[in-house]
């Protein structure tokens, strides 16, 4: 198992429960070294004193705050440690909230959330009654010198946990919003019958990074001095004059496309279960 990333106790009203967080998602990809062309040499990152004109090594730098232009304050790990608020070991539980309440816009980072030992009861009761409601908790944690409100809530048994960005930290872009246009009542009903066409279960086994699939094509064909071969790029694209010709040409692409077995295989349950629904079984 990875090391984990947070531990302390999470609090529930008088309840609490030691736990853990462990990264729930990272990027992931090739990576390039730095070098130096003429002699294919790897590039090493160093630190440079601008007063000085020397190299620093790393045990001799700091962490500096500047005040005013060209004026720092030495803001030391230890004093970082001094004023860390409670929730660097304790993660208390603030409210519930309705889950569809949350924009997405708001959510940062995921981690899975365990229980240590004597916090398997509950954590497990605190699991079973978010599973059993249409709320979330909110809670409050520091961690990576920064405190951050979070999100919990119930996955496959456990809890995950979303750190969330604030209020200030979200970006408003000014236009953003409905367009001031007019839409008509067939327009809408095409629009819905394509989004039908193309309606599927999630799955997300089904994609994949294309880019990073082209690199490493690109990689083996320089190991093995092939040919780099280009990619084919999408014909420029042209504003929709008729909307609604756009719209019933993709319609018929899409139904044209879309495979028998899968229909079979999503009407194969309800036919199995007479009729029931899947939330009925």
């Amino acid at each position: 198992m990875p090391s984990s990333v947070w531990s302390g106790h999470l609090t529930f009203g008088l309840i609490s429960m030691p736990v853990r967080l462990f990264s729930g998602a990272r990027s992931s990809g090739i990576s390039f070294n730095m070098l130096h062309r003429t002699d294919k040499s790897r590039l090493k990152q160093q630190y440079v004193c601008q007063a000085e004109g020397v190299v620093v090594d790393r045990n001799d730098i700091v962490k500096g705050y500047e005040f005013r232009k060209d004026e720092y304050i030495v803001i030391e790990p230890d004093e970082i440690k001094k004023i860390e608020p409670q929730t660097a070991k304790t993660m208390e539980i603030l409210e519930f909230v309705k889950a569809s309440d949350v924009d997405p816009v708001y959510f940062e980072s995921s981690y899975y959330m365990l229980p240590e030992e004597a916090g398997r009861r509950p954590y497990a009761l605190l699991t079973k009654a978010l599973e059993e409601s249409e709320y979330v908790a909110i809670a409050k944690i520091t961690m990576h010198n920064r405190e951050y409100t979070c999100f919990l809530r119930p996955s496959e048994g456990g809890l995950m946990l979303h750190t969330m960005y604030y209020e200030e930290e979200v970006k408003k872009v000014e236009g953003f919003g409905a367009p001031d246009v007019e839409l008509k009542d067939a327009e809408i009903k095409v629009a819905h019958q394509l989004i039908e066409a193309l309606a599927d279960e999630w799955d997300p086994k089904k994609y994949k990074d294309d880019f990073q699939e082209n690199l490493k094509k690109l990689i083996e064909a320089k190991l093995e001095g092939g040919e780099v071969v280009e990619v084919e790029k999408p014909k420029k694209l042209a504003p929709v004059v008729d909307l609604m010709a756009a719209l019933k040409q993709s319609l018929a692409q899409m139904e044209g496309k879309k495979k028998p077995a899968a229909t079979a295989k999503s009407e194969a349950p309800a036919a199995a279960a007479g009729g029931k629904s899947r939330r009925g079984r």
